[in-house]
């Protein structure tokens, strides 16, 4: 089978020419091209090298659900990646894949998440004394702090110091980098082997295997049990019943820091901005929670309870989705609307450009959070910011009840003032603030 000739091709003259800018930030360069190619085009980025580009949320939804059994990652999360996480739920593939998510898949059903909620809410509100009011700030740093506590305390309670978290964080974020580097400059690979700079972040990530099997070893012998993930993850059996072994464990908490707290911290960011310059949803948040309240105190009624926030959250990761691009490969020849690709062609979605698309969204660049009153499922077919199918998020149950405890208790305690002219962002591997500057004025 061969490829069809009627996609568009941005050829390698024009990449190599805006190369610096797309190792900068490379939205704009593909912006400029769904505009003037279609909502497919490919991109010639080397001797027969292309990459599929597509912005149409039908193909999209085929890729990810509809046929999604033809359908795998590519290298840059099933060698790139696992080379620093090892083989979790992200970077796996095929029957290991299937194994790792039926026996996790229980940890994060509601029931036990239920558990976590009290740990999750007290972190949080630990992490918000960080915030200096009525100072102008960039909140981003305290909630990217945040979101790793978070993950860290719903792992292991309260059964970790903050020396190693401390240094866990900052092994996550060194070795991300790292990543980025690579996979933006893959022509400087010789120079990151010859430097000792690929050796030093793969050291790296020996050093957190280390912490954690050490962590994981003392949860072990003390024979307590705290009801955190750590539990959880230690008690499930696979059929034959036989646990996962230690060197397992270990790759899915790292998949867990990883997954688990820079987008979350993307997308609180993202959505505390838009609520500084939007201040009525911040009224209407404070209204609904305060009512809810008033009605119990339980958390996960009230968390259940308060979809305004939801709704705000939902519309912030529209327009700002934290995994803005999602790649695949696929194994077999296929086509969609008449389009063909042979086996192992790279294709890349940009949930970004769907979740903007003018066919798709009325007002996509405007923030109208009333569009999800009728929830999420409306648009399940063009609004994917935790994916779509099978490989749907793990954890989008727990990053969700995270983001609503966070904006209430945030919005609750202050009225957020903008301090900078626009969002501005930074494309890494997932789509991150960037000088998002806030002020913070307590309530009465």
């Amino acid at each position: 089978m061969k490829n069809n000739t009627n996609i568009p091709n941005v050829p390698l003259s024009q990449f190599l020419r805006h190369s610096l800018n797309i190792l900068k930030n490379p939205l704009p360069f593909h912006h400029k091209n769904f505009s003037e190619k279609g909502n497919t085009f490919s991109l010639t980025i080397g001797p027969n090298r292309k990459i599929y580009f597509s912005r149409d949320a039908a193909f999209a939804e085929y890729v990810l659900q509809k046929n999604q059994k033809n359908y795998s990652k590519t290298k840059i999360q099933t060698q790139d990646l696992s080379k620093y996480v090892g083989q979790g739920l992200l970077t796996s593939e095929g029957e290991h894949w299937k194994k790792q998510r039926k026996l996790i898949q229980p940890a994060f059903h509601k029931k036990q998440l239920n558990l976590l909620l009290d740990n999750i809410k007290n972190t949080i509100i630990s992490e918000y004394q960080q915030i200096e009011p009525n100072q102008r700030i960039d909140i981003f740093p305290i909630l990217n702090d945040l979101a790793f506590q978070t993950v860290v305390k719903s792992l292991f309670s309260s059964a970790v110091n903050q020396k190693d978290i401390h240094r866990l964080q900052h092994i996550t974020e060194a070795t991300q980098k790292m990543l980025v580097k690579e996979l933006r400059q893959p022509y400087l690979a010789w120079w990151f082997s010859a430097s000792g700079s690929l050796k030093k972040h793969l050291d790296l990530t020996q050093e957190a295997r280390q912490i954690l099997k050490r962590i994981v070893n003392e949860r072990r012998d003390s024979g307590s049990r705290q009801n955190d993930l750590l539990d959880m993850l230690l008690d499930a059996k696979y059929e034959d019943g036989t646990p996962m072994s230690e060197a397992q464990l270990i790759d899915e908490i790292l998949i867990l820091f990883v997954a688990g707290h820079e987008t979350t911290s993307n997308a609180l960011t993202f959505t505390f901005q838009l609520l500084a310059q939007h201040s009525n949803w911040q009224d209407k948040i404070v209204e609904e929670v305060s009512g809810i309240k008033q009605e119990t105190d339980d958390i996960m009624a009230i968390v259940t309870s308060a979809k305004v926030c939801q709704q705000v959250i939902e519309e912030a990761m529209r327009l700002y989705p934290p995994a803005y691009f999602i790649d695949r490969v696929n194994i077999s020849d296929d086509t969609f609307n008449e389009m063909k690709f042979k086996a192992d062609s790279s294709l890349l979605f940009s949930i970004f450009e769907i979740h903007r698309h003018p066919d798709l969204w009325d007002q996509p660049e405007a923030f109208m959070p009333e569009r999800f009153a009728e929830g999420g499922r409306k648009y399940s077919s063009q609004y994917f910011p935790f994916g779509a199918g099978p490989r749907k998020c793990i954890g989008n149950n727990f990053a969700m009840f995270e983001m609503i405890i966070a904006v209430s208790q945030l919005v609750s305690e202050y009225k957020i003032i903008p301090e900078f002219e626009t969002i501005e962002i930074t494309p890494l591997i997932t789509l991150k603030p960037k000088n998002a500057f806030l002020r913070f004025e307590p309530r009465s």
